[in-house]
């Protein structure tokens, strides 16, 4: 599933945008993009298009390039912004965001 089935592609454009210019802020980019006020379901389908690997999880190797979910044209996540958005949402401190965890975070 495309995320641009999910999310309208103009908003996805000007959330990278934004992210371009700025550190990355989970929180403020969810709100940018569209997903805080979408369903849990609809949040859950976006984490699903996300986890690349399938695993059920977001690893940290995947987070480093979130924003490539969103978009070819979304850049890599430094290090510290990694870290941070692993910080924020990974609730149960395993070192992976589960599914709840992204849709929490998403709806925080």
């Amino acid at each position: 599933m495309a995320m641009t089935d999910l999310l309208k592609a103009e908003d996805i454009k000007t959330a990278l945008d934004a992210c371009a210019a700025a550190e990355f802020n989970p929180k403020r980019f969810f709100e940018m993009v569209g997903m805080k006020a979408m369903s849990a379901e609809n949040v859950k389908k976006v984490f699903k298009a996300l986890d690349v690997d399938e695993s059920g999880f977001i690893e940290e190797e995947e987070l480093m390039y979130v924003l490539k979910g969103f978009s070819k044209d979304g850049r890599d996540l430094t290090d510290a912004e990694t870290k941070a958005f692993l910080n924020a949402a990974d609730k149960d401190g395993d070192g992976k965001i589960g599914i709840d965890e992204f849709e929490a975070l998403v709806h925080e």
